[in-house]
Protein backbone atom coordinates (compact mmCIF):
# COMPACT_ATOMS: atom_id res chain seq x y z
CA UNK A 1 0.00 0.00 0.00
CA UNK A 2 1.43 3.40 -0.97
CA UNK A 3 2.20 6.09 1.59
CA UNK A 4 -0.48 8.37 0.12
CA UNK A 5 -3.17 5.70 0.41
CA UNK A 6 -2.09 4.88 3.97
CA UNK A 7 -2.23 8.58 4.90
CA UNK A 8 -5.79 8.86 3.58
CA UNK A 9 -6.82 5.72 5.45
CA UNK A 10 -5.26 7.06 8.65
CA UNK A 11 -7.09 10.38 8.23
CA UNK A 12 -10.39 8.59 7.74
CA UNK A 13 -9.78 6.49 10.84
CA UNK A 14 -8.93 9.59 12.86
CA UNK A 15 -12.17 11.26 11.78
CA UNK A 16 -14.34 8.31 12.84
CA UNK A 17 -13.09 7.62 16.35
CA UNK A 18 -15.78 6.86 18.91
CA UNK A 19 -14.78 9.73 21.22
CA UNK A 20 -15.86 12.60 18.95
CA UNK A 21 -19.01 14.48 19.90
CA UNK A 22 -19.32 16.27 16.55
CA UNK A 23 -18.15 15.92 12.97
CA UNK A 24 -14.39 16.52 12.88
CA UNK A 25 -11.82 17.21 10.18
CA UNK A 26 -8.38 15.94 11.20
CA UNK A 27 -5.46 18.16 10.20
CA UNK A 28 -2.33 16.13 9.31
CA UNK A 29 0.76 16.98 11.34
CA UNK A 30 4.36 16.35 10.36
CA UNK A 31 6.89 14.47 12.41
CA UNK A 32 5.69 10.88 12.23
CA UNK A 33 7.81 8.56 10.10
CA UNK A 34 6.33 5.29 11.38
CA UNK A 35 2.78 6.46 12.15
CA UNK A 36 0.32 9.26 11.30
CA UNK A 37 -0.44 12.22 13.54
CA UNK A 38 -3.37 14.64 13.41
CA UNK A 39 -4.70 17.70 15.17
CA UNK A 40 -8.44 17.50 15.80
CA UNK A 41 -10.80 20.15 17.18
CA UNK A 42 -14.03 18.89 18.68
CA UNK A 43 -16.53 21.29 20.27
CA UNK A 44 -13.89 23.88 21.12
CA UNK A 45 -11.28 21.47 22.48
CA UNK A 46 -8.11 20.44 20.68
CA UNK A 47 -6.69 16.93 20.58
CA UNK A 48 -3.60 15.19 19.25
CA UNK A 49 -4.44 11.92 17.49
CA UNK A 50 -1.89 9.21 16.83
CA UNK A 51 -2.80 6.50 14.32
CA UNK A 52 -0.68 3.36 14.14
CA UNK A 53 -1.06 -0.40 14.36
CA UNK A 54 1.31 -2.85 16.03
CA UNK A 55 4.53 -2.84 14.07
CA UNK A 56 6.43 -5.94 15.04
CA UNK A 57 9.35 -5.43 12.65
CA UNK A 58 10.26 -2.58 15.00
CA UNK A 59 9.04 -4.33 18.16
CA UNK A 60 6.32 -1.69 18.55
CA UNK A 61 3.24 -2.94 20.40
CA UNK A 62 0.60 -0.27 20.91
CA UNK A 63 -0.66 -1.70 24.22
CA UNK A 64 2.78 -1.02 25.69
CA UNK A 65 2.81 2.48 24.18
CA UNK A 66 -0.61 3.16 25.70
CA UNK A 67 0.43 1.92 29.15
CA UNK A 68 3.61 4.02 29.05
CA UNK A 69 1.66 7.09 27.85
CA UNK A 70 -0.78 6.79 30.75
CA UNK A 71 2.02 6.30 33.27
CA UNK A 72 3.94 9.25 31.81
CA UNK A 73 0.89 11.47 32.28
CA UNK A 74 0.48 10.29 35.86
CA UNK A 75 4.16 11.11 36.43
CA UNK A 76 3.60 14.65 35.09
CA UNK A 77 5.62 14.20 31.93
CA UNK A 78 3.12 13.80 29.08
CA UNK A 79 -0.37 14.99 28.11
CA UNK A 80 -3.40 13.01 29.23
CA UNK A 81 -4.73 10.11 27.18
CA UNK A 82 -8.44 10.83 26.66
CA UNK A 83 -9.34 7.93 24.38
CA UNK A 84 -7.82 4.77 22.95
CA UNK A 85 -9.06 2.10 20.59
CA UNK A 86 -7.21 -0.39 18.37
CA UNK A 87 -4.82 1.55 16.16
CA UNK A 88 -5.46 4.96 17.73
CA UNK A 89 -4.56 7.00 20.82
CA UNK A 90 -6.05 10.44 21.50
CA UNK A 91 -4.34 12.97 23.79
CA UNK A 92 -5.24 16.44 24.96
CA UNK A 93 -3.30 18.79 22.69
CA UNK A 94 -0.39 20.72 24.17
CA UNK A 95 -0.16 24.27 22.88
CA UNK A 96 3.55 24.72 22.57
CA UNK A 97 6.60 24.67 20.35
CA UNK A 98 8.24 21.42 19.25
CA UNK A 99 11.96 21.65 19.89
CA UNK A 100 14.65 21.38 17.24
CA UNK A 101 18.17 19.99 17.83
CA UNK A 102 19.59 23.50 18.06
CA UNK A 103 17.16 24.20 20.93
CA UNK A 104 18.32 21.12 22.81
CA UNK A 105 21.92 22.27 22.47
CA UNK A 106 21.21 25.49 24.38
CA UNK A 107 22.73 25.31 27.90
CA UNK A 108 19.51 26.47 29.56
CA UNK A 109 17.54 23.76 27.75
CA UNK A 110 19.89 21.03 28.95
CA UNK A 111 19.42 22.33 32.49
CA UNK A 112 15.64 21.98 32.06
CA UNK A 113 15.82 18.60 30.35
CA UNK A 114 17.71 16.68 33.01
CA UNK A 115 14.95 16.82 35.68
CA UNK A 116 12.44 15.73 33.02
CA UNK A 117 14.61 12.73 32.09
CA UNK A 118 15.06 11.82 35.75
CA UNK A 119 11.29 11.99 36.28
CA UNK A 120 10.83 9.70 33.29
CA UNK A 121 13.37 7.21 34.60
CA UNK A 122 12.22 7.06 38.20
CA UNK A 123 8.64 8.38 38.14
CA UNK A 124 7.01 6.26 35.47
CA UNK A 125 7.63 2.89 37.20
CA UNK A 126 5.43 4.10 40.08
CA UNK A 127 2.42 4.31 37.75
CA UNK A 128 3.06 1.72 35.03
CA UNK A 129 0.40 -0.99 34.83
CA UNK A 130 0.50 -4.39 33.17
CA UNK A 131 3.45 -6.22 31.59
CA UNK A 132 6.69 -4.28 31.84
CA UNK A 133 8.51 -4.04 28.49
CA UNK A 134 12.28 -3.90 28.30
CA UNK A 135 14.15 -2.08 25.58
CA UNK A 136 17.60 -3.66 25.49
CA UNK A 137 19.29 -2.06 22.52
CA UNK A 138 21.63 -4.98 21.89
CA UNK A 139 18.70 -7.37 21.59
CA UNK A 140 17.07 -4.88 19.22
CA UNK A 141 20.07 -4.67 16.89
CA UNK A 142 20.51 -8.46 16.88
CA UNK A 143 16.84 -8.86 15.98
CA UNK A 144 17.20 -6.25 13.24
CA UNK A 145 20.26 -8.06 11.87
CA UNK A 146 18.36 -11.35 11.68
CA UNK A 147 15.47 -9.66 9.90
CA UNK A 148 17.76 -7.88 7.45
CA UNK A 149 19.39 -11.19 6.54
CA UNK A 150 15.98 -12.81 6.02
CA UNK A 151 14.86 -9.87 3.88
CA UNK A 152 18.08 -9.97 1.83
CA UNK A 153 18.73 -6.32 2.63
CA UNK A 154 21.22 -4.40 0.51
CA UNK A 155 23.09 -3.85 3.82
CA UNK A 156 23.47 -7.57 4.60
CA UNK A 157 27.23 -7.62 3.75
CA UNK A 158 27.83 -5.02 6.48
CA UNK A 159 26.07 -7.00 9.22
CA UNK A 160 28.95 -9.24 10.45
CA UNK A 161 31.13 -6.19 11.10
CA UNK A 162 28.32 -4.26 12.78
CA UNK A 163 27.35 -7.18 15.01
CA UNK A 164 30.96 -7.66 16.08
CA UNK A 165 31.00 -3.99 17.08
CA UNK A 166 27.67 -4.42 18.92
CA UNK A 167 29.08 -7.34 20.95
CA UNK A 168 32.06 -5.24 21.94
CA UNK A 169 29.85 -2.33 22.94
CA UNK A 170 27.59 -4.56 25.04
CA UNK A 171 30.60 -5.94 26.88
CA UNK A 172 31.84 -2.40 27.55
CA UNK A 173 28.48 -1.28 28.97
CA UNK A 174 28.67 -3.98 31.65
CA UNK A 175 26.05 -4.40 34.40
CA UNK A 176 23.23 -1.85 34.51
CA UNK A 177 20.71 -0.48 37.01
CA UNK A 178 17.45 -0.43 35.01
CA UNK A 179 15.22 2.63 34.84
CA UNK A 180 12.19 3.29 32.64
CA UNK A 181 13.60 4.84 29.49
CA UNK A 182 11.93 6.83 26.76
CA UNK A 183 14.49 5.37 24.32
CA UNK A 184 13.79 7.81 21.47
CA UNK A 185 14.94 11.22 22.69
CA UNK A 186 14.61 13.14 19.46
CA UNK A 187 14.07 16.88 19.70
CA UNK A 188 10.74 16.34 17.92
CA UNK A 189 9.50 14.44 20.97
CA UNK A 190 9.99 17.46 23.25
CA UNK A 191 7.47 20.30 23.52
CA UNK A 192 7.96 23.64 25.28
CA UNK A 193 4.66 25.29 26.25
CA UNK A 194 6.41 28.43 27.49
CA UNK A 195 6.50 27.39 31.13
CA UNK A 196 7.56 23.75 31.08
CA UNK A 197 8.79 20.90 28.88
CA UNK A 198 6.73 17.86 27.88
CA UNK A 199 8.03 14.51 26.66
CA UNK A 200 5.83 12.63 24.17
CA UNK A 201 5.81 9.52 21.92
CA UNK A 202 6.22 6.33 23.96
CA UNK A 203 6.46 3.77 21.13
CA UNK A 204 9.81 2.53 22.40
CA UNK A 205 9.33 3.12 26.12
CA UNK A 206 10.73 0.35 28.32
CA UNK A 207 13.21 -0.51 31.03
CA UNK A 208 16.80 0.18 30.05
CA UNK A 209 20.06 1.69 31.26
CA UNK A 210 19.81 5.45 31.89
CA UNK A 211 22.92 5.84 29.74
CA UNK A 212 20.92 4.89 26.65
CA UNK A 213 18.63 7.92 26.97
CA UNK A 214 21.57 10.20 27.74
CA UNK A 215 23.57 8.86 24.80
CA UNK A 216 20.51 9.01 22.55
CA UNK A 217 19.80 12.61 23.53
CA UNK A 218 23.40 13.54 22.75
CA UNK A 219 23.58 11.68 19.43
CA UNK A 220 20.13 12.68 18.18
CA UNK A 221 20.82 16.34 18.86
CA UNK A 222 24.55 16.39 18.09
CA UNK A 223 25.74 17.70 21.44
CA UNK A 224 29.35 18.81 21.63
CA UNK A 225 31.79 16.83 23.83
CA UNK A 226 31.61 19.61 26.41
CA UNK A 227 27.82 19.47 26.41
CA UNK A 228 27.92 15.70 26.82
CA UNK A 229 30.14 16.04 29.88
CA UNK A 230 27.77 18.63 31.30
CA UNK A 231 24.78 16.38 30.62
CA UNK A 232 26.38 13.50 32.52
CA UNK A 233 27.36 15.74 35.42
CA UNK A 234 23.86 17.20 35.67
CA UNK A 235 22.15 13.82 35.54
CA UNK A 236 24.50 12.03 37.96
CA UNK A 237 25.28 15.04 40.18
CA UNK A 238 28.86 13.83 40.42
CA UNK A 239 32.13 14.18 38.49
CA UNK A 240 32.41 11.90 35.47
CA UNK A 241 34.94 9.06 35.78
CA UNK A 242 36.83 7.47 32.90
CA UNK A 243 34.91 4.22 33.44
CA UNK A 244 31.53 5.94 33.28
CA UNK A 245 32.62 7.93 30.24
CA UNK A 246 33.56 4.74 28.40
CA UNK A 247 30.24 3.06 29.28
CA UNK A 248 28.38 6.18 28.18
CA UNK A 249 30.18 6.27 24.82
CA UNK A 250 29.38 2.59 24.32
CA UNK A 251 25.67 3.31 24.80
CA UNK A 252 25.85 6.38 22.58
CA UNK A 253 27.34 4.21 19.82
CA UNK A 254 24.63 1.62 20.40
CA UNK A 255 21.92 4.26 20.04
CA UNK A 256 23.35 5.36 16.69
CA UNK A 257 23.72 1.77 15.49
CA UNK A 258 20.13 1.06 16.45
CA UNK A 259 18.94 4.17 14.59
CA UNK A 260 20.88 3.17 11.48
CA UNK A 261 19.52 -0.38 11.58
CA UNK A 262 15.99 0.88 12.29
CA UNK A 263 16.32 2.79 9.04
CA UNK A 264 17.70 -0.23 7.16
CA UNK A 265 14.62 -2.22 8.19
CA UNK A 266 12.35 0.73 7.39
CA UNK A 267 13.76 0.89 3.85
CA UNK A 268 12.06 -2.47 3.26
CA UNK A 269 8.96 -2.35 5.47
CA UNK A 270 7.77 1.28 5.63
CA UNK A 271 5.99 3.19 2.88
CA UNK A 272 5.90 6.61 4.54
CA UNK A 273 7.18 9.39 2.25
CA UNK A 274 10.67 9.60 3.78
CA UNK A 275 14.18 9.03 2.42
CA UNK A 276 15.22 6.06 4.54
CA UNK A 277 18.29 5.28 2.40
CA UNK A 278 19.74 8.71 3.12
CA UNK A 279 18.77 8.38 6.79
CA UNK A 280 20.59 5.03 6.96
CA UNK A 281 23.72 6.56 5.46
CA UNK A 282 23.63 9.56 7.79
CA UNK A 283 23.28 7.50 10.96
CA UNK A 284 25.78 4.88 9.90
CA UNK A 285 28.37 7.59 9.27
CA UNK A 286 27.64 9.11 12.68
CA UNK A 287 27.97 5.66 14.27
CA UNK A 288 31.40 5.19 12.69
CA UNK A 289 32.58 8.54 14.08
CA UNK A 290 31.15 7.79 17.52
CA UNK A 291 32.85 4.39 17.54
CA UNK A 292 36.21 6.12 17.22
CA UNK A 293 35.33 8.23 20.29
CA UNK A 294 34.32 5.05 22.12
CA UNK A 295 37.71 3.46 21.39
CA UNK A 296 39.46 6.52 22.82
CA UNK A 297 37.28 6.46 25.94
CA UNK A 298 37.74 2.68 26.30
CA UNK A 299 41.52 3.05 26.19
CA UNK A 300 41.45 5.82 28.80
CA UNK A 301 39.37 3.61 31.10
CA UNK A 302 41.62 0.59 30.38
CA UNK A 303 38.62 -1.55 29.38
CA UNK A 304 39.71 -4.64 27.44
Amino acid sequence: MSGEIMSRAAEQKASRLACWKSRVEPVPLGGGISNHNFLVEDRGKRFFVRIGEDFEVHNVLRRFELAASRAAHAAGISPEVVHAEPGAIVFFHIDGRTLAPEDVRQPETLERLVPLIRRCHHGIPKYLRGPAPMFWVFHVVRDYAARLREDKSRMAPELPRLMTAADRLEQAVGPIEPVFGHNDLLAANLIDDGSRLWLVDWEYGGFNSPLFDLGGLASNNQLSPEQEERLLELYLDTPVTDDLRARYHAMKCASLLREAMWSMVSEIHLSVDFDYVAYTAENLARFERAYVDFEVARSAARIT
